[in-house]
């Protein structure tokens, strides 16, 4: 199911220099923002919190998701590249299948490392603070990636759709709208930050078992239908 070269093509892709400097920005400003944080307001566990939560998970890491999920695919669609691979001796599931593994490794990579360190700058991991929404961006990663993957083999517009998410629903109705919540991937990683936290600093709307059961449906529910997408884009000379 896992194929290196395809891997590797995509790796090459996702950390060009133009797009790894993108990828890069926003960890650098979380760890600058949280840094002045530290000074002006010393060690605080509610400020860990906030500065994790509402910049961390809400936005940064469906960012990066964003960008990852789609940049491993979408642009070899628009610009016809994807050909080469699809002409290749490999099933197009296990092209979908490596391509997901290589956008999780780098979402996981750039968002949830920053993440641990700012915590850490904030206020050294106090009730377990960093270490639970270090999980939260590890865990809203797989889904992230997923769903962007599949944005990305069913539209040329998949950054603008998948920005729309991440930034207007999940941002915006999420934090105004309560039924919007339950179909949030960062409500879905906060409740398993949740369990490993305790306390009442990180706290969800949907519960664990909720949570785990809607992560594990979308992930593998994209995935599978991102594959099937995949399969109905036709080569030259293939009908």
């Amino acid at each position: 199911m896992y194929d290196p070269t395809v891997a590797r093509l995509t790796y090459r892709a996702l950390l060009g220099r133009r797009r790894a400097l993108i990828l890069g920005a926003l960890p650098v400003l979380l760890i600058v923002i949280s840094a002045a944080v530290r000074g002006f307001s010393g060690a605080d566990d509610q400020v860990a919190a906030d500065v994790l939560g509402g910049f961390a998970l809400a936005t940064m890491v469906p960012i990066i998701g964003v960008i990852a999920g789609t940049g491993a695919i979408g642009p070899e669609i628009d610009d016809g590249s994807v050909v080469y691979l699809l002409s290749k001796p490999v099933k197009r599931p296990t092209i979908i299948f490596t391509k997901l593994i290589v956008a999780i490794a780098v979402t996981m990579v750039f968002s949830a490392a920053p993440t641990f360190v700012a915590g850490l700058i904030l206020n050294g991991n106090g009730q377990q603070i960093a270490v639970a929404y270090t999980v939260a961006a590890l865990v809203a990663s797989i889904a992230y990636a997923a769903l962007f993957l599949l944005l990305g083999t069913v539209t040329r517009h998949a950054v603008v759709f998948g920005l729309v998410y991440a930034l207007v629903w999940e941002a915006l109705f999420g934090s105004l709208v309560s039924g919007a919540r339950t179909l949030s991937v960062q409500q879905w990683a906060l409740a398993v930050a949740q369990k490993v936290a305790g306390g009442d600093l990180v706290t969800s709307d949907v519960g664990l078992p909720t949570a785990v059961i809607l992560l594990a449906a979308v992930t593998a529910g994209a995935t599978w239908y991102a594959g099937q997408k995949l399969r109905t884009l036709k080569l030259a000379g293939e009908e």
